[in-house]
């Protein structure tokens, strides 16, 4: 069942209103959820209505953070929710979706962000890895690729242990890089976490070296 099957257009508004999908992306460590909370509070300001949404963040159930130690309240997005409904009840044309962890999204609900971008006037920016620790690339993330209007590369220089541009999303496990397990794991950067990541450069990712054990 397709999402315009189930809901129907709004009415037009006298003037038009467009709303646009927008990819932000770039390793762990680029600044993903800072941009994406410094853009809510920006639009908040604005007095523009919208929502935040989020999934599997490291902070907990229901909440947007960043390395930095900024964090806001958003709603917990789980496979079975249909993001076209929501988007509907809770935001008006000309508003904003901004979705963070967007790499953890159902491609069905990349495609709901898509319809409610083109039929409501909303803008939906997504914040997103593109690829997992194994450098597969991420169902909901192939799905936002295809189907952005906008994809925006994160500037912020992410590098590896050896100083080469980081490419890739490394699992450490028992000082180990990861060849094997669940395409979705919940971890942090730090050592001391239950599941690492570390960016890699791709010779290291491919050699299985970690590098230097540090607190990242």
């Amino acid at each position: 069942m397709t999402v315009a099957s189930v809901l129907a257009p709004r009415e037009p508004a006298l003037a038009p209103v467009f709303g646009t999908l927008t990819l932000f992306t770039g390793r762990m460590g680029s600044g993903k959820s800072t941009l994406a909370l410094q853009n809510a509070f920006n639009r908040t300001q604005a007095g523009r209505p919208g929502i935040l949404l989020t999934s599997q963040d490291r902070a907990g159930e229901g909440i947007m953070s960043s390395r930095l130690g900024v964090t806001a309240d958003a709603i917990e997005v789980d496979p079975s929710m249909d993001l076209a409904e929501l988007v509907t009840a809770r935001v008006p044309a000309g508003g904003f979706v901004i979705a963070d962890e967007a790499q953890f999204l159902t491609p069905d609900q990349v495609e709901q962000l898509a319809w409610a971008a083109d039929e409501l006037g909303v803008d939906i920016d997504c914040y997103a890895i593109i690829t997992d620790f194994l450098s597969h690339l991420f169902p909901g993330a192939q799905r936002l690729i295809e189907l952005s209007d906008v994809i925006v590369p994160l500037q912020v220089e992410v590098t590896c242990w050896c100083g080469r541009p980081g490419r890739q999303n490394a699992r450490i496990v028992d000082g180990e890089v990861a060849r094997a397990g669940a395409q979705v794991a919940v971890g942090d950067t730090t050592e001391t976490a239950a599941v690492a990541y570390r960016v890699l450069c791709r010779r290291h990712w491919r050699n299985g070296e970690p590098g230097p054990a540090h607190e990242i």
